[in-house]
């Protein structure tokens, strides 16, 4: 089985599965969630979760730059599986198996650098920072996985 479809066939299974709900967040060690950011994160994300510039925009190759994660971004837009899908998995991938055509995306995989318990720390950061009514909507979008 070639990489991308074993890539592609994880993903579907975990789709089908009830992984995390927002609560997941909840308890989470942000703080080690935040040295884990500043190490993987932020050279691309920023470091006060400002993303890049025109990020809105995608460059000559069509892939968007890295998107802010603070309030002004839209992760918070995003469910819980979806969010933890894309860092472990990569954005192509994630995009791939959602079928989503004339998309490509420039975040890389960081299954194989992070652990899960790793990745959800970051997310939980992240998501401690945005004010409370962003964190009320994406919680709502969480609800049912």
């Amino acid at each position: 089985m070639s990489r991308q479809r074993f890539i592609l066939a994880a993903i579907t299974a975990i789709m089908a599965q009830p992984l995390m709900a927002a609560h997941e967040f909840a308890g989470r060690d942000t703080a080690q969630g935040q040295v884990l950011y500043a190490e993987n994160c932020a050279s691309c994300h920023g470091t006060n979760l400002e993303g890049q510039p025109n990020w809105r925009t995608p460059d000559e190759n069509g892939i968007l730059p890295a998107p802010p994660h603070d309030e002004t971004g839209h992760t918070w837009h995003h469910d819980s599986v979806f969010l933890f899908q894309y860092v472990k998995f990569g954005g192509q991938a994630v995009m791939d198996a959602m079928n989503v055509a004339n998309f490509t995306s420039g975040m890389p995989e960081f299954g194989g650098t992070l652990s899960d318990d790793q990745i959800i720390d970051i997310l939980a950061y992240i998501q401690s920072t945005w004010p409370e009514q962003a964190q009320q909507v994406q919680a709502s979008r969480t609800q049912g996985h």
